[in-house]
């Protein structure tokens, strides 16, 4: 790495040496059609990691000299990298676990945009090639390890959460690590670091060497959730539906702690694929967890479940509060089950094959005002279909939070306009003002102002 007037000159290992001409002219096209935007706004987020910001908007404004370039060299690939923010950096070299999660971004953007979404080996209009196309990308990022019984914890929770929460999320990694499980989250900060922190510390006194901490992100949210320091295996998948299947492809039980509208988004989409008929038998750990202090989070959360989706959904979830121990047991014993399960039915340890889930729920949802305006959030269906369009509502006030084409749609149009069934709506619009209220909407200490509106009559 080469360091000079505030311009850092660097060169890929591996793999990433080697890159056509083709895709480092795409790395550099700075047109809608190109990906240069992109390679900014992702790579200053990575660069970033640990900063207290959650916007991208913000961190763009607070970093407008920050560039990136792409150059073909004839002994390989360099990067150009212009106002590299100084956190970044030890004794003049950039940290290299940073370094690691730019050629991450690299690779998947440029394997994203010509192998998945512009290739016509994936038909994204079909269920079957849009999992074949999440496993592809999965392979490419080496996240599918054969030979290794499952052991994959998905983690989810909020990313603004207090000391206290924060804590107890590393506790419980700990004991996930002693009972030597691998850590999967979203790669942020809050709940999604603490769990690896810990889990490293238990991986240690086992002597486990080959920790996994597995960070899957998106695009849309990288800002909002940059790579924690932790990840050692990062991944950025094209958009949030391609990453929440990868979730529950990759992983073999999830624990959810508590967290905001970004939070609910995953358990309302985790309710959509546990309560589908298809679905029923498929042995599937989740548990909730909090510490005694924050019990009445989850008391909240499982009233709105059972209001909007009854009582079968809430028995999806087993509840842990203050019990960290208990829920490790529970997460291992749940993965003897998992992986009883697969070998009887011959698939795949590191690829939920079997799992269903439907078309509808794997296509993007684009947080628009008339698409918001639009969603069925009344009792007319099935739950599960119920869940899906409650979390596409809570899909739209995270984009509306930290996404920057939802930001500043919301700047110019104002907040979306949430509507549907009254009761729905009214338990939908006081868990919110407990978000609100609790702080978990947004990092930091500043007055949160809603990008959304509940309509309740």
């Amino acid at each position: 790495m080469e360091l000079e007037n505030n311009k850092v000159l660097i060169r890929p290992a591996g793999t990433l040496q080697i890159l056509s001409k083709h895709e480092v002219a795409q790395l550099c096209d700075h047109s809608d059609k190109g990906l240069n935007e992109l390679l900014r706004q992702c790579t200053l987020a990575v660069l970033n990691t640990g900063s207290k910001e959650d916007s991208s908007m913000a961190l763009l404004s607070a970093h407008p000299d920050y560039q990136i370039h792409v150059n073909a060299k004839g002994r390989g690939l360099q990067v150009e990298i212009d106002n590299v923010p100084k956190n970044a950096f030890v004794n003049g070299e950039i940290i290299t676990g940073l370094q690691e999660h730019l050629w991450a971004v690299i690779r998947d953007l440029i394997y994203a945009k010509n192998e998945i979404l512009e290739a016509k080996e994936f038909n994204l209009e079909d269920s079957f090639d849009i999992t074949n196309a999440i496993f592809h990308f999965a392979r490419n990022a080496q996240l599918l390890k054969s030979g290794v019984s499952p052991n994959i914890v998905v983690c989810w929770g909020g990313h603004s959460i207090s000391l206290d929460e924060y804590k107890y999320t590393k506790h419980v990694g700990y004991h996930l690590g002693l009972r030597k499980l691998d850590i999967c989250t979203g790669c942020g900060p809050g709940a999604m670091k603490g769990p690896m922190k810990g889990a490293v510390l238990g991986h240690g006194k086992q002597r486990y060497t080959n920790g996994r901490y597995i960070g899957l992100t998106e695009p849309g949210i990288i800002a909002a959730e940059a790579p924690n320091a932790i990840v050692n295996e990062l991944t950025i998948f094209p958009d949030i539906e391609k990453r929440l299947e990868a979730f529950v492809r990759l992983g073999h039980g999830i624990v959810i702690f508590p967290g905001g509208a970004g939070t609910m988004e995953e358990i309302l989409y985790l309710l959509t694929i546990l309560m589908h008929p298809e679905n029923q038998n498929l042995p599937f750990p989740v548990a909730f967890t909090a510490p005694e202090s924050y019990r009445n989070y989850f008391d909240s959360v499982l009233r709105f479940i059972e209001l909007t989706l009854g009582a079968s959904a809430c028995s999806k979830f087993e509840v842990f509060i203050e019990q960290p121990e208990e829920l490790a047991d529970f997460m291992s014993n749940g993965f003897e089950r998992v992986r009883e399960y697969r070998k009887n039915n011959s698939d795949a340890y590191y690829f939920n094959w079997k799992l269903h889930i439907p078309y509808e729920v794997q296509q993007p949802f684009n947080p628009t005002h008339e698409n918001v305006a639009a969603l069925n959030l009344n009792r007319d269906q099935p739950p599960h279909l119920l869940a899906s369009q409650l979390r596409r509502a809570f899909s739209a006030i995270v984009a509306g939070n930290v996404k920057q084409d939802a930001v500043q749609m919301v700047a110019e149009k104002g907040p979306f306009h949430i509507h549907g069934d009254p009761e729905i709506m009214r338990e939908m619009d006081n868990l919110l003002k407990d978000f609100v209220k609790q702080k978990r909407m947004k990092l930091g200490d500043a007055h949160y102002e809603p990008c959304y509106k509940i309509v309740t009559e």
